[in-house]
């Protein structure tokens, strides 16, 4: 990949992920043409995630009042071939510009709403705790985790190495096509989560099917440090 490819390159952080085992036929409706499912342990997953974009760079230019900033999306896994990547259902961001943008180069289903976050860290600066919220008072939703321990890099055969090492977006297009675009980041550490949770109207936001799964307890949850991250520019597939 030349240095023209690149569209975006910010600091992930603090990314929480909650993951839930659901049934195929729940995703199979937002499966990007010319892709296929993918499964750790015969189990199908939905994982709702939060994290902290900062020093934010597109086309490697860095855009004044959009440098940081959070998103959360609710996201599954698929694959194509050998190349095992990522389809969104939606994503949120606090920043106008960026759903917009997001929306035209992507096609990605962004919307704009208020979001805050909250970090707590250990006196030996290991995050105990991490939060991100979205939506107004009366419709505030947010996804929490508390941690123990040292972060640690997972198992390959663990489900928190599934739901981490996946290098590929895809993304459906208007006239049924499907875009394919390359995510570059190192592996990543993880805390392992003592409690986690979803709270508020999962429905208004995701329809009443998502929320369904999202209601009840996550099958896995943890917090990654995260990393620098690099989205390049997509390609047509058919």
């Amino acid at each position: 990949m030349n240095r023209q490819s690149k569209f975006l390159t910010a600091e992930w952080s603090n990314v929480l992920m909650l993951n839930y085992a659901v049934d195929s036929t729940l995703l199979q409706q937002f499966v990007p043409r010319g892709t296929e499912l993918d499964t750790f342990d015969g189990k199908t997953y939905l994982s709702l995630v939060g994290f902290e974009f900062n020093r934010t760079r597109m086309f490697g230019l860095s855009v004044p009042f959009h440098q940081s900033f959070e998103e959360v999306n609710l996201r599954f896994y698929v694959k194509r071939a050998a190349k095992r990547g990522v389809a969104f259902i939606r994503e949120l961001v606090p920043r106008s510009a960026i759903a917009t943008i997001a929306r035209i180069a992507f096609n990605e289903n962004y919307s704009c709403v208020p979001m805050s976050h909250r970090i707590e860290t250990r006196t030996n600066e290991e995050i105990a705790e991490a939060e991100y919220a979205w939506g107004s008072e009366a419709e505030r939703c947010s996804i929490r985790i508390e941690t123990q321990g040292t972060n640690f890099l997972p198992d390959e055969n663990s489900l928190s190495h599934f739901i981490t090492e996946h290098y590929w977006g895809y993304a459906a297009q208007k006239n049924g096509s499907c875009l394919e675009y390359e995510v570059q980041h190192p592996r990543w550490n993880v805390w392992e989560a003592t409690r986690a949770s979803f709270s508020g109207d999962a429905a208004r936001v995701f329809g009443a099917e998502l929320a369904q799964a999202l209601k009840k307890e996550p099958d896995s949850a943890f917090l990654t440090p995260g990393s620098l991250v690099t989205v390049f520019k997509g390609t047509r597939i058919r």
